[in-house]
């Protein structure tokens, strides 16, 4: 399958992209600035040719968005798969008092309206069979285990997680599948040092979710990268 991943220049974004080409599936990897990318992601390109495509995709772009997927859709390409990954995390650790609401505009502005962005352009090319669109959450954005801080991370990955279960409700019967995935506390440059998970293996899990299937258990559709249900 082709898989559109947003955030591709790095971290967990970049992890994806690598398994999934190791897997035989072709790529459109999704940065802010082509040309500009880390090493690996043009190791990539150098070793998979043109089963990788590294393309211009700011998701606070609307206008930008909607000319790439005009582009692809001129030159004949379907998606399998759509991941929103690239994600910013603001304000760590500020009490409420002290938050600057700017933080939390800029980070809905990522979060949240950049997955919407992404699937409202890139939804009609999302045509190959058993299709799926993941957002990539956290557990940050489960009600249930609310934790005072984090605000605008928390708060948009809470909202991410609505918009994955209205995308379910609406796209069911064309047998599209629409997971919101808690994908670990990840060893990357947002997740810290400290991080216990390595993104590589929370990459595998998440291809394996697509390429699986996988169901939830309970009503929601909010799993951890191994496809367990997360509390909502």
């Amino acid at each position: 399958m082709n898989i559109l991943i947003t955030g591709a220049g790095r971290g967990l974004g970049a992890e994806l992209a690598a398994e999934a080409l190791e897997r035989g599936h072709g790529v459109i990897a999704g940065v802010r600035h082509p040309g500009q990318e880390p090493e690996a992601l043009a190791q990539l390109a150098a070793i998979h040719g043109a089963k990788l495509i590294i393309a211009a995709l700011d998701v606070t772009d609307e206008a930008g968005i909607a000319t790439l997927a005009a582009a692809l859709k001129g030159q004949g390409r379907t998606l399998g798969a759509i991941i929103n990954n690239a994600a910013v995390l603001t304000a760590r650790d500020t009490q409420i008092e002290a938050l600057d609401l700017q933080d939390m505009l800029t980070t809905m502005d990522i979060n949240l309206y950049g997955p919407m962005r992404v699937v409202k352009h890139f939804l009609p090319l999302l045509t190959e069979p058993e299709g799926s669109i993941i957002n990539i959450s956290s557990e940050a954005g489960s009600i249930s285990n609310a934790y005072p801080g984090d605000y605008p991370y928390a708060l948009s990955k809470t909202a991410l997680n609505m918009f994955s279960q209205q995308l379910h409700v609406y796209l069911q019967e064309r047998g599209i599948q629409v997971l919101s995935v808690h994908p670990g506390w990840m060893h990357t440059d947002m997740g810290g040092a400290e991080a216990p998970t390595d993104p590589r293996r929370s990459a595998r899990g998440i291809i394996s979710l697509i390429e699986q299937r996988t169901v939830p258990q309970g009503r929601f559709k909010f799993v951890d990268y191994t496809g367990r249900d997360m509390d909502i």
